[in-house]
């Protein structure tokens, strides 16, 4: 692997989105849930059919950009590109990746999110849909359309009007003390949290169902909450024009986590 020194102009992931990234919670220096990213990062390679990157350079890269921010809760972001290849869409037959990672400061979420649906769908049929690929701009232009109606966070369904996950964040949902989250095949990334929250619910006696839902299944909910490594459990406070209450078992996850 090729640590960062400059993206050279035929950066596949530069010119095509061809890659992947990891983003990881630090806490006075602690990589949080680290085998789980690179695990993650690592499958997602088998994917697309790029060489996975060596894991101990990869927490190498990540320690070093952590080294540069000086503050206890940081963000950090592995990223590997298909690297360099010519023009068009083949790769070299042999692709050298390129990795590297950056860091930065990141502050706790304050209080609940408000949430508004987007109009830009999921492409459930793809397999970027499910991976943490460099092709991004669709949640981009998710969380720009949540932003312009004064919510922090998209609800983005996919091509079937399926809820498929937020701009950069998975939802659950509870519904008659039971909880819920969208089933992968909707579009739905495999979140490092989201896969913790299952977990903790389990052990709380909580199962979750993992389905095929619509926006109705949302408004109907007793609460709604978002995951990801950064935000870890966030409550959500309304969902355009429906408000949310705070809910124990949402409380009991976010402690148990």
């Amino acid at each position: 692997m090729i640590a960062l020194d400059g993206v050279p102009a035929d950066d596949r992931g530069l010119l095509l989105g061809d890659g992947l990234f990891e983003t990881l919670l630090a806490v006075d220096g602690v990589l949080a849930d680290l085998d789980a990213h690179l695990d993650r990062l690592a499958a997602g390679c088998v994917t697309l059919g790029l060489p996975p990157p060596n894991r101990a350079e990869a927490e190498r890269l990540m320690r070093q950009a952590l080294a540069d921010v000086a503050t206890p809760r940081v963000a950090v972001r592995l990223t590997l590109t298909a690297g360099s290849g010519g023009r068009g869409l083949d790769r070299p037959a042999e692709p050298t990746p390129r990795l590297f990672a950056t860091a930065a400061a990141s502050a706790a979420p304050q209080g609940p999110a408000r949430l508004a649906l987007s109009a830009v769908r999921r492409n459930e049929g793809s397999p970027a849909s499910r991976l943490k690929t460099l092709a991004y701009l669709d949640n981009v232009l998710a969380r720009a359309q949540a932003r312009g109606k004064g919510a922090d966070e998209a609800v983005m369904l996919n091509n079937r009007g399926e809820v498929a996950c937020g701009a950069a964040a998975n939802i659950f949902w509870v519904r008659a003390g039971r909880l819920f989250t969208p089933a992968l095949d909707c579009g739905a990334l495999a979140g490092v949290m989201r896969a913790r929250v299952i977990a903790a619910a389990s052990g709380l006696g909580v199962e979750t169902a993992q389905v095929a839902a619509g926006p109705p299944d949302l408004i109907g909910a007793e609460a709604v909450f978002l995951t990801n490594s950064l935000i870890g459990v966030r409550g959500v406070a309304a969902l355009d024009a429906t408000d949310f209450g705070p809910n124990a078992l949402v409380e009991r996850l976010a402690k148990a986590l």
